[in-house]
């Protein structure tokens, strides 16, 4: 009886044994069997954005009101990242109302960026603002503080009036693109309309 509990005891730990080392092995084919392509893979599914929306129009509301209008080719959200954004590569057209839901303001550029977290839009490559005078803001790159509500730049700037070609360094304004200053001005060029004869 006793020979036999032994015998049985054995045959238990050998199968205990054999088991355990099914499950190394199991373990160890699975943790080998990423390739590096399956890696690459994984790291990149990381980096694909959470939404992505093509030819996009879009309205934000204020009370009830249209604030803003957003029109876009592309848009791409990423917010699984530690620091959440949203792109626009083919670029961004922004229209800002007043509180009659008049154009106030129209921003274009070729490529956008909103930077979630601190509820700043980043503007860059041909950015072109017009305000209600139709006053025209050329410069290269422009930061949208929406907590802020200032609109500002620290590159080079072009403003263009019906009176005169302003260029300089810097710039900040209001939400209306109205009220501004260029931080450092380099030049002041009258504008002479032509009057036909």
């Amino acid at each position: 009886m006793n020979h036999r509990f032994k015998h049985d005891k054995s045959k238990i730990q050998t199968a205990g044994s054999i088991f355990l080392l099914l499950a190394v092995l199991v373990l160890f084919t699975s943790c080998q069997s990423n390739t590096s392509e399956e890696i690459q893979a994984a790291v990149d599914e990381e980096n694909l954005p959470s939404l992505s929306v093509k030819d996009l129009e879009t309205a934000v509301t204020d009370s009830g009101r249209i604030a803003y209008r957003f029109i876009t080719p592309e848009m791409n959200q990423y917010e699984n990242l530690e620091k959440p954004y949203t792109e626009f590569p083919e670029g961004l057209h922004l229209i800002i109302y007043n509180q009659q839901e008049e154009i106030d303001a129209q921003i274009k550029s070729k490529y956008a960026i909103y930077h979630e977290s601190e509820d700043l839009w980043e503007l860059q490559n041909d950015v072109e603002a017009v305000n209600f005078k139709n006053e025209v803001i050329n410069t290269e790159q422009l930061f949208w503080d929406s907590r802020k509500h200032i609109i500002y730049s620290d590159e080079f700037i072009k403003i263009t009036t019906d009176k005169e070609i302003l260029t300089g360094y810097g710039f900040e304004s209001d939400e209306r693109l109205e009220n501004y200053t260029i931080k450092r001005i380099s030049g002041i060029l009258s504008v002479q309309e032509n009057q036909s004869e």
